[in-house]
């Protein structure tokens, strides 16, 4: 996941720095990792 870029959430493997990358909205973003943390909980 990296910082400045707004509007859009951009995730890569990091063992694979050139390789594809992902870009999710924000709000997508935080319900992934809601539902994330939720999970953890159970």
């Amino acid at each position: 996941m990296a910082d400045g870029f707004p509007g859009s959430v951009p995730v890569r493997d990091s063992k694979v720095p050139h390789g594809p990358v992902l870009a999710f909205p924000p709000t997508s973003w935080a319900s992934f990792i809601s539902e994330l943390k939720a999970d953890r909980r159970d």
